[in-house]
């Protein structure tokens, strides 16, 4: 058969040449170095080691090794980022320089089932060890690397806010002042109609002109009421020109509010990511845990 570069390989190697066997739970490779013509055991961690790595440790074993690759059964090159463990699920074929090895890696014998509860156990105590020890270290550099973050959005935030107040005042004094601007004319309203009834007029000619009056306050609301779909309310009315004028000027002075409502965002999860991570630390327990209780 032929390489994945067209060069043609020896005839295959009886599986003999290279054997694999379980020593303590771990599988052993056992292989002839073909410049010292000599038999050499790998012993493999399957859970860790990868193909790659595997195949470096037979050529630094081994400098007559100019080319070292492993293939299927079918002819596809097996990557070298795949653990060894999911290669001796099954048959494969192992080049080195020109000469191809058949290997048949034994079927391990399936754990019972308290066996391999038994080793879920120790490898989740393992993890949670690792976590107890490491843990706090990553902790605190993810803090720093947080507080770093607020520190710059708050620099960044801080010619906004500026900007941000004095448009707030400007907008709050005009909104003030047209709310006592509509004060004054209604008053001014009041007393004219008043005038008008008592000393100009009788009650009986100004009376519909009240009712008219009325009337067209009734149809402003309505108008009000079909161009915001809002009820006039005052409160309401006047957080509306507020942001008109607060808009208006921020278009004026440049100031960009998606740009700020932005920032601010990001602050607020910074800070909240903040604070879930110092619960932990102060608990002393993992964050996955705090996740749970949440």
């Amino acid at each position: 058969w032929r390489g994945q570069e067209g060069a043609p390989y020896n005839t295959l190697v009886p599986s003999d040449e290279v054997t694999i066997n379980y020593r303590h739970g771990l599988p052993v490779v056992t292989l002839t170095l073909p410049t010292r013509s000599e038999r050499c055991r790998f012993t493999v961690k399957p859970m860790v080691t990868t193909v790659g790595a595997f195949l470096q440790d037979v050529q630094r074993e081994d400098k007559g090794i100019e080319r070292a690759e492993v293939f299927a059964t079918d002819g596809s090159k097996v990557s070298d980022a795949t653990l060894m463990e999911v290669l001796l699920m099954n048959d494969f074929k192992l080049v080195i320089n020109n000469t191809s090895y058949s290997v048949s890696p034994p079927v391990k014998d399936k754990l019972s089932s308290e066996h391999a509860t038994e080793m879920e156990d120790i490898k989740s105590l393992v993890h949670r060890l690792f976590v107890a020890l490491h843990l706090e270290d990553h902790q605190i550099r993810k803090e720093r690397e947080l507080l770093q973050k607020l520190d710059h959005l708050k620099e960044e935030l801080l010619p906004f806010e500026q900007m941000k107040a004095r448009i707030m005042d400007s907008a709050n004094a005009k909104t003030s002042r047209l709310l006592w601007v509509g004060l004054a004319l209604m008053s001014t309203q009041g007393g004219a109609l008043a005038w008008l009834t008592w000393w100009v007029y009788s009650w009986d000619i100004m009376e519909p002109v009240t009712y008219f009056i009325t009337y067209g306050s009734a149809m402003a609301f309505y108008a009000y009421f079909v161009l915001t779909k809002q009820d006039y309310i005052y409160p309401d009315a006047k957080d509306r020109q507020f942001l008109h004028y607060f808009y208006r000027k921020s278009k004026k002075q440049h100031f960009n509010v998606e740009r700020y409502n932005k920032l601010k965002g990001d602050l607020a999860e910074a800070e909240e990511s903040l604070r879930r991570l110092r619960q932990p630390l102060h608990l002393r327990l993992p964050i996955q845990e705090i996740h749970d209780k949440d």
